[in-house]
C-alpha cells in the first residue's frame, strides 16, 4: 500500500488491519520496521523505476524549496528518506515568523491550495497547505504538503532519529543528495 498506492505509514498499517479483520487495538510494526519493508518490496519490484522516480521528485521539492527558501524549508518523509516512488508526496516543513506569511507567498504564486490542521512536531497542532504541482520529468502532478511551524520550532526539528538519520534536510542537504546520484 505503501509504495503501490502512496499511502503513507500510518493510515497503510490501519488499513491492513482493516483488511486482515484484526481487532483495532492490534499492536501495529514500527514505523522502522515499515520501511524496511517498503525498501525491500522497492529493490525487489520498483528497482528499474524507483530511482529516477526519486530523483524527479527531489528535483521538484528543491525548486519549491528555492520558492519558498525565506520560510527555512525542511525536506522530510518518503521523498528525504529515499523510500519515495511516483505515487509519493512532497512533504515540506516551513520554519516561519509569521504563519500567515507561508499562506500569502502561495497567494502570491498563484497557487491554490487547501488549508488543513495537521499534528506537527511536538505533537501540537500546525497549519498545513496542500496543493498539487505539475512534475515534468514524471509527465503529471505531484501532491506538496507545507507543514507551518513557528520558527523556533527549528531547534528541535534536527535531532536524529532512532537510526541517528537526519529527520529531514534543508535544501543544501537536498541538493547534496541529487548530486551524489550524478556521480554514481
Amino acid at each position: 500500500m505503501v509504495v503501490e498506492e502512496g499511502l503513507e505509514y500510518g493510515p497503510a498499517k490501519r488499513r491492513a488491519v482493516r483488511q486482515l479483520g484484526l481487532p483495532a487495538r492490534t499492536a501495529l510494526p514500527a514505523n522502522d520496521e515499515v520501511e524496511d519493508a517498503v525498501r525491500e518490496y522497492i529493490a525487489v519490484y520498483c528497482a528499474d523505476t524507483q530511482p529516477a522516480e526519486l530523483r524527479a521528485l527531489r528535483q521538484l521539492a528543491a525548486r519549491w524549496m528555492e520558492k519558498l527558501a525565506v520560510f527555512r524549508p525542511h525536506l522530510s518523509g518518503a521523498v528525504w528518506h529515499g523510500t519515495a516512488t511516483r505515487l509519493s508526496d512532497i512533504y515540506l516543513q516551513l520554519f516561519c515568523d509569521d504563519e500567515k506569511s507561508a499562506e500569502i507567498a502561495l497567494i502570491d504564486l498563484g497557487i491554490a491550495y487547501e488549508p488543513r490542521t495537521v499534528t506537527g512536531l511536538h505533537r501540537e497542532p500546525v497549519e498545513a497547505l496542500s496543493f498539487h504541482a505539475p512534475c515534468p520529468e514524471l509527465g503529471e502532478t505531484v501532491g506538496v504538503h507545507l507543514m507551518v511551524h513557528d520558527r523556533d520550532d527549528l531547534r528541535g526539528a534536527l535531532v536524529r532519529d532512532g537510526r541517528n538519520r537526519a529527520p529531514r534536510g534543508d535544501l543544501t542537504a537536498v541538493r547534496r543528495l541529487l548530486a551524489e546520484k550524478e556521480n554514481i
